[in-house]
């Protein structure tokens, strides 16, 4: 008879692991589309547990110099579009304009999409690190003076806050030439130059009457012009209360402070508009959004303001699919997953760590599928129970208290192997960097023992939830395996099409391909 262990039934051959990760274990390098795609849906550019930010920049430069200019695009797009991301899209954006000027301009209107990401696209320009440029050039320098001449008014006052470049530095970097006498007189005043102030923006008169001597009507201006003026509580609650919901949810620490919360009547009004589902749904509110509020609301935000938050997160998590089946989840609660999800920042990390967002996606799937299993794991498997009934952000905190030692991420699957249990889909939220237990150099362990799991249980399928830019996995993509990286809602709709069957397992490139440029 044939060996078998050379001529295996295709998709269950054994494959010998390309690299050693992060953490010195085995692991699987991803091909090129899909490194460069896990990379930028994950990668926020900050010290991380295993990689500081530079050899992120490296490692994000290699990946896009390893496909050609089309998919480098759509991935920028798809970053910005469906992964919600800040950083990585306007750096790719960067890398796109010094080898595809009109590609970039495709890349650049879509990526793009408000002040923040125009500023971060000019430090990220002019720091050389995307090609050695250290200037805007010819096309980018163009696209940026379009985007300030043909910003809506409230989009340039709302870009104007921020510093490192401030939007003073882009204007002087892209020299617009505005269409109109208003705009010139808009942009001058917006880097200190001298302007007649009756061809400005309503707003700003009022914002410069009320800043001037304390009277006039409450400009309609960002919250942090704000600030420093002399408002009173009952300003401040007005600007609450007329302010969109996603700037409710921003700012609910700022109106604690200016006393928003003891007003008659204003916990009640904010906390039933938090809530509302119609504007949770306009404002496409996302989990991970709702998880970063809560994990920095002061001490003064009251109580049914925490309720609302907590109401939703329900609502957010309306697209977690509800599957046929036997699901088992497997949230990595390893040390490194303790590493702020952003990466450490001199002043800027973030208090959400990476087990906080594994523990929120855990809970999320059980909260709409409520007999899945629940193993969280480091070295070994924790025991834990959760009522499904339970608020997820309730249950989410839960998973985060347990863990913090090794990582095996063939652990969960060893446990259903020795219990002879038979899921019909299996999901981890990890960082990958498995390195405890069984490393003989030829496979990793959770291909070991997912090969033990199908030989009982043939149709079975796992999703690997990547969630850190480290660049590999425990396992290859195949007909049954889908490593997606990333936090946003969208992993959401992927896990449920290949749950279904819809998709293979490269559904995050698949997607990506599907972007019209």
């Amino acid at each position: 008879m044939a060996n078998k262990s050379v001529f295996a039934a295709k998709g269950s051959r054994r494959t010998a692991a390309t690299a050693v990760n992060k953490a010195g274990g085995s692991a699987y390098d991803y091909d090129a589309r899909h490194k460069l795609a896990q990379l930028a849906v994950t990668g926020t550019f900050g010290d991380l547990f295993y990689v500081d930010a530079l050899p992120q920049v490296s490692d994000l430069v290699e990946a896009a110099a390893a496909v050609d200019e089309e998919f480098l695009a759509k991935v920028a797009i798809y970053a910005r579009t469906k992964g919600k991301m800040k950083d990585t899209p306007a750096f790719l954006a960067a890398l796109l304009s010094t080898r595809d000027p009109q590609l970039f301009s495709v890349a650049f209107r879509r990526v793009i999409d408000n002040g923040r990401m125009l500023r971060t696209f000019a430090q990220i320009m002019r720091s050389g690190q995307a090609g050695g440029r250290t200037s805007l050039g010819s096309r980018p320098k163009r696209e940026v003076a379009d985007w300030l001449i043909n910003a809506s008014d409230i989009a340039l006052l709302r870009a104007s806050v921020g510093n490192a470049p401030s939007l003073a530095d882009v204007i002087r970097m892209a020299h617009p030439k505005p269409k109109d006498e208003r705009r010139s007189a808009f942009l001058a005043w917006l880097i200190g130059k001298p302007a007649d102030t009756s061809l400005l923006p309503k707003a700003v008169q009022d914002w410069l009457a009320l800043k001037a001597n304390g009277q006039g009507v409450l400009p309609d201006v960002p919250f942090q012009m704000l600030t420093s003026l002399p408002l009173g509580q009952r300003q401040w609650t007005k600007i609450a209360e007329r302010g969109g919901w996603q700037m409710l949810r921003m700012n609910l620490n700022t109106f604690a402070r200016h006393g928003v919360f003891e007003g008659k009547g204003s916990t009640q009004r904010l906390a039933a508009r938090l809530s509302d589902a119609e504007e949770i749904t306009r404002a496409r509110v996302l989990p991970y959004q709702l998880l970063v509020t809560s994990t920095h609301l002061d001490a003064r935000v009251p109580v049914p303001i925490r309720e609302a938050l907590d109401a939703a997160m329900e609502k957010a998590i309306d697209n977690v699919p509800s599957i046929d089946g036997r699901v088992v989840v497997c949230p990595d609660v390893s040390g490194s997953m303790g590493c702020p999800v952003t990466g450490w920042r001199k002043g800027a990390s973030s208090a959400v760590r990476c087990i906080d967002v594994a523990a929120l996606i855990a809970a999320a799937i059980v909260r709409k599928n409520p007999g899945a299993s629940i193993l969280p794991f480091d070295g070994k498997v924790h025991d834990v129970k959760l009522d499904p009934r339970d608020r997820v952000a309730a249950n989410a905190r839960i998973l985060a208290g347990y863990g913090g030692g090794s990582t095996d991420c063939s652990a969960p699957l060893a446990r259903l192997n020795r219990r002879n249990l038979k899921p019909d889909l299996v999901v981890f939220v990890s960082d990958n960097q498995s390195w405890y237990g069984r490393q003989d150099g030829w496979q990793t362990g959770m291909v070991r023992e997912w090969g033990k799991l199908k030989r009982r249980h043939a149709s079975a399928r796992m999703v690997c939830i990547d969630i850190a830019p480290y660049g590999t996995a425990q396992i290859e993509a195949r007909r049954d395996v889908m490593n997606i990286g990333g936090f946003s809602d969208d992993v959401f709709g992927m896990i449920s099409d290949f749950a279904n069957g819809e998709t293979a397992g490269d559904a995050l490139v698949r997607r990506i391909e599907e972007i019209e440029l």
